[in-house]
């Protein structure tokens, strides 16, 4: 399974972000999934993909030319596919996966989240978006999610679109099923 993971490349963040992201990319690799990713050297971005390619996974990284002027390219990438913005990488990163996990992150992943799921209530694909909860980072967002649903503001419920884990172990089940 190409599994695409939206997180933050910001590195003074919870250590704990860190331990899960850590145990995530090591599953990837023990099961022989490929991780799908922005393909920056910082944050939960490096860290996924270092734990997946020393767990013997592989990496695909979609990486736009800023990132590639700023040298902040992973050394950890199998496959490098270049890209010219923020929009092309969204594309490419959905492309390239068959379901999108979504890590603690900012505004880069909120952008990546939303566009994957407009993308799903419109019809032109069929991709879950995951967001795993580490210790509770997501709950405002599915609050005001189920308040947009609520006020009948999002065709079906957010269940068709997006899943909400909030253990590894949620996680992993949701990525066997």
């Amino acid at each position: 399974m190409r599994i695409c993971v939206f997180c933050s490349a910001n590195s003074h963040i919870d250590p704990d972000f860190f331990e899960l992201t850590r145990r995530l990319g090591r599953w990837m690799g023990e099961h022989g999934h490929t991780l799908v990713f922005g393909g920056c050297n910082m944050g939960l971005m490096e860290c996924v993909a270092e734990a997946v390619r020393e767990a013997g996974g592989r990496t695909v990284g979609v990486v736009p030319t800023k990132v590639e002027e700023g040298g902040r390219v992973s050394p950890c990438l199998d496959v490098h596919i270049p890209c010219d913005n923020l929009s092309d990488r969204k594309d490419l990163l959905l492309a390239q996966s068959d379901v999108c996990v979504a890590l603690p992150g900012g505004v880069g992943t909120l952008d990546e989240i939303f566009t994957v799921v407009a993308a799903h209530t419109i019809g032109y694909h069929h991709k879950k978006v995951i967001l795993y909860n580490m210790k509770g980072f997501w709950d405002s967002l599915i609050a005001l999610l189920d308040d947009i649903e609520h006020r009948g503001m999002l065709r079906g419920c957010r269940e068709d679109y997006i899943q909400v884990v909030n253990t590894e172990e949620e996680l992993l089940e949701a990525l066997t099923v």
